[in-house]
């Protein structure tokens, strides 16, 4: 029967292993903190991202890469801020479509806004708004301009 079989002598100098983390329960949010985690998503903000395009437009047709590259951005901030409803700047579009539908820029630096909803027909309370970062050196990582 396979496995059966003794081990060798070379894996039993090994030893056993080293030993198992042990699993912590997960400990359940408290109310308070909730709340807080809450009300941070409702307050207004302002940061300046680095969006790496090329690795989300990898494997696209390069006739829909750049209305693709608006849609990811909007993904992007959407997901940073907390917001369903996200507005492009022109000159943030304008930049994504500089170098034609296929010539995406590799990457770029944003800024996004969350901003209240002055429009009283909207049922969102908050919007992020994308534009284009005036310094585009990417190395900088997440900058909080406002808090």
């Amino acid at each position: 029967m396979p496995g059966t079989a003794a081990r060798s002598p070379r894996h039993e100098a090994w030893g056993p292993g080293p030993p198992r983390p042990l699993q912590h329960r997960r400990c359940s949010v408290v109310g308070s903190t909730a709340k807080m985690a809450k009300d941070k998503r409702q307050e207004v903000c302002t940061r300046e991202y680095t969006i790496n395009l090329g690795k989300r437009l990898h494997d696209i047709t390069f006739k829909k890469r750049a209305p693709r590259a608006i849609k990811e951005i909007k993904k992007f901030a959407a997901k940073q801020m907390g917001t369903k409803e996200v507005r492009v700047d022109v000159k943030l579009n304008k930049a994504v479509w500089s170098q034609g539908i296929k010539n995406v820029p590799k990457r770029l630096r944003i800024v996004v806004q969350r901003k209240r909803n002055e429009d009283d027909e909207d049922s969102e309370e908050m919007f992020s708004f994308v534009t284009l970062a005036e310094d585009q050196n990417t190395k900088k990582g997440v900058v909080v301009l406002e808090a």
